[in-house]
């Protein structure tokens, strides 16, 4: 009986030895690995800021009655563009005009009277005195001519801007008021729009600055503008700044007050980007695995003929884009780094590279890539 269980100890006792012998296999003596690949490149990127802003017309006015007058003209319709200068609304003005007939008369006679004076003063047969208080009279009626003038301009609404009309709020007959809305007005050929951006953004935001805005009005529309002026103050309480930004609105698809989601690109710069698969992320660090000897041939070993191995490198990574991410640190241009089958590898691992990203290809499109190149290999 003491005989059996001393064989059945011996038994496990070489099991395990066989195990342990097995699993202290280095990773360079397990069998290849087939993995795929893709090569640290330098790209153009830039940190995309987003923020929320509204329209605004590049000019904007409310026209309004400065007097209480009957309406006598009406020469807009709703929505109607206008240039600057062109009439719009005209009063009752037929008092003002009797008024200044009247003055043009006095000036007339007033001038009549200088002329006549002038050459007598020069004989001294009339007073000087005289000739200045007629030249005085002359003054006074271009005076009271120039005021009643005034006063038939605000009788007359003119288009202080080229733009676009609103709402029509008055008609033919009506006695308008002081400050009562006749109708709005608007430049909107450029528009402006305003928007906060974190104070933390500052340095990098500055005019000239493109951004790219989006509005659900036109969900598939990319509205391009630039930035133009930045707020002198940062508000206190939410500690962002406003930032004018001016946007072509050529088209006049645009209208003021509509929200706008914006994305300003700032700070454009050259760096490595890999795909964002490759990363292996453990506690607060980023790994890849990285080919240690990537000048490879064209049959997937190394150039001196020995296998492919791998690294695991720990990198610095910086903004991140759909897909991919920013290396900082850790990584040179032209490396190669594992993006599918991680998992399998371990530190010094042999492998075999079966397929390689070049123009961000499908898992699909890069299998059967692999599927192609080994039935090449194979014909060789």
């Amino acid at each position: 009986m003491h005989s059996i269980k001393r064989r059945l100890t011996l038994t496990r006792g070489c099991a395990c030895i066989a195990l342990f012998l097995a699993g202290a296999l280095t990773a360079a003596e397990q069998p290849p690995v087939s993995v795929i690949v893709a090569e640290v490149k330098q790209q153009s990127l830039v940190d995309q800021v987003e923020a929320l802003g509204t329209l605004k017309a590049n000019e904007s006015v409310e026209l309004t009655a400065t007097v209480t007058e009957r309406v006598t003209a009406v020469n807009f319709t709703d929505g109607e563009r206008v240039k600057q200068g062109e009439l719009l609304v005209e009063m009752d003005h037929a008092e003002e005009k009797a008024l200044l007939a009247e003055e043009r008369s006095r000036l007339s006679e007033a001038l009549k009277q200088v002329q006549r004076l002038q050459p007598l003063a020069k004989k001294n047969a009339a007073t000087q005195s005289t000739l200045d208080q007629q030249q005085r009279e002359v003054e006074t009626a271009r005076a009271r001519m120039d005021a009643i003038q005034s006063r038939i301009e605000r009788r007359r609404i003119v288009a202080p801007f080229d733009g676009v009309l609103g709402l029509r709020n008055i008609s033919v007959g009506a006695v308008t008021q002081p400050g009562k809305l006749i109708t709005t007005i608007d430049d909107d050929r450029t528009l402006k729009l305003d928007f906060s951006v974190p104070a933390l953004f500052l340095s990098a935001v500055k005019p000239g600055l493109m951004i790219e805005a989006r509005t659900r009005a036109f969900p598939e529309r990319i509205f391009e503008g630039e930035v133009m002026s930045i707020d002198s103050r940062i508000d206190p309480i939410t500690r962002s700044v406003v930032v004018r930004a001016y946007i072509d609105n050529a088209e006049g698809q645009l209208k003021p007050g509509l929200l706008m989601r914006v994305t300003l690109q700032a700070n454009p710069r050259t760096t490595l980007m890999i795909p964002e698969e490759a990363l292996i992320p453990t506690a607060d660090k980023n790994y890849v695995f990285v080919i240690a000897n990537d000048a490879v041939t064209k049959d997937g070993v190394a150039k001196d003929r020995q296998p492919l191995t791998v690294k695991k490198r720990e990198v610095v990574i910086g903004t991140r884009r759909p897909g991919e991410v920013e290396v900082i640190d850790g990584l040179a241009e032209h490396n190669k780094v594992v993006t599918h089958g991680t998992l399998k590898l371990s530190n010094n691992q042999t492998v075999t590279i079966r397929a390689e990203e070049k123009n961000n290809e499908s898992l699909k499109q890069l299998l059967q890539s692999g599927k192609q190149n080994d039935s090449t290999q194979g014909a060789r």
